[in-house]
């Protein structure tokens, strides 16, 4: 697990095809490995790696077809920029929320424009996780945890504050930067205690506005 809170922005160097899959290596740049073990968690750029090699100046990892295909991870290249953490201890502070690593979906940066000292960021995400995203809730975008100021239909809104540009890949987006998105755990889970006995049906879809009337969240 992790908290969403940037330790360090890493740098991919190498990547390595391996029979379907990939194993890249990632130079940690500031993010201290005297900690790390192998088997260790690291999450990079909102997707959970586990390090297979420490050679002193990064880590190792193997990244799945399932990854690849899902996730931003398999457009990366030599330099590319990649926000890095640690998984978090009992003693963690947790400053963001709670993050697992296993991306949901893939979304988009359609705009970001000046707000004062900060730079708000419009980001469309797939439909299928629009009902996910409530407005000042929390999403994780490439593992950094981020409040959501505003929601239109698959449309968010989020201001980035000049600390979180400096210490994270948001500096390095512009539009069209596709971005790995993981909705609240929470709500997720929420989502199926509210089916109650009908998550066990192979049909059971999510909410909708007949379920939420049956278990009394709306008036018929």
């Amino acid at each position: 697990m992790f908290t969403g809170i940037i330790q360090a922005v890493g740098e991919i160097a190498e990547l390595q095809p391996r029979g379907g899959d990939m194993r890249l290596r990632v130079h940690s740049g500031k993010l201290p490995l005297d900690d790390v073990q192998l088997g260790d968690s690291i999450c990079t750029s909102g997707v959970c790696l586990t390090v297979v090699e420490l050679p002193g100046d990064g880590f190792w990892a193997d990244v799945s077809v399932e990854s690849l295909t899902l996730t931003t991870l398999g457009e990366l290249k030599p330099g590319s920029k990649v926000n890095l953490e640690k998984s978090l201890t009992p003693a963690s502070r947790l400053g963001g929320h709670i993050v697992s690593g296993h991306v949901d979906g893939v979304g988009e940066v359609l705009s970001l424009q000046a707000d004062a000292r900060s730079t708000r960021y419009v980001i469309r995400a797939p439909d299928d996780l629009a009902r996910y995203i409530a407005h000042k809730g929390s999403i994780c975008i490439d593992g950094t945890s981020l409040t959501v100021n505003a929601v239109n239909g698959a449309e968010f809104d989020l201001n980035i504050i000049p600390q979180t540009m400096a210490e994270t890949v948001f500096g390095g987006y512009t539009a069209g930067t596709k971005v790995n998105l993981e909705v609240d755990v929470i709500a997720r889970y929420l989502e199926r205690l509210v089916l109650g006995d009908k998550a066990a049906q192979p049909d059971a879809v999510g909410l909708s506005l007949e379920t939420l009337a049956e278990h009394g969240f709306l008036q018929r």
